[in-house]
């Protein structure tokens, strides 16, 4: 089982739809393993920007993330970080495909509507960010067997 983290931006909750980006989520058969809201401090901004912290737009988009809460989520699932990217669309949304989060919420490279993990090893790192323990949950999900076959779900969940 695959874990990865996005983040619903400030933008997103002001729009009124951080529901909307979930419920994709979860029709797609991504569990929720995490959900918290949270304001971004200076310092977990520059350590989850840290690649971005000398570049001249990080002000603007520091401001944007402190605009308001986030959504932090851990959604898992088979390659469930792939999936998600593939979900979100490009981080430029004016050229992210129809269909995708960003595609259909989004006209702004910026203001993107949602932060997605690059890869399983950032996942990680940024689940770990953003998540304490005891704030993620493993649980048996009923429908489980009826979004995954009998291989997948023996191969991804042990069952």
């Amino acid at each position: 089982m695959e874990r990865t983290l996005i983040l619903i931006k400030p933008n997103a909750i002001q729009r009124g739809i951080m529901g909307d980006i979930v419920t994709r989520f979860e029709r797609k058969g991504l569990r929720i393993a995490g959900l918290k809201m949270m304001f971004l401090t200076d310092e977990i901004l520059a350590e989850h920007y840290a690649h971005l912290v000398q570049r001249p737009f990080y002000p603007y988009l520091k401001a944007s993330m402190q605009a308001g809460p986030v959504v932090a989520c851990c959604l898992e699932g088979a390659e469930a970080v792939e999936t998600v990217r593939q979900m979100v669309g490009v981080t430029n949304s004016r050229k992210a495909l129809p269909g995708t989060i960003r595609g259909d919420f989004s006209m702004s490279g910026e203001q993107n509507v949602v932060h997605a993990s690059d890869s399983v090893e950032n996942a990680i790192i940024e689940i770990n960010r953003f998540f304490k323990e005891g704030e993620l949950f493993d649980y048996e999900c009923a429908v489980t067997h009826f979004e995954y076959g009998g291989e997948e779900t023996l191969k991804y969940f042990g069952k």
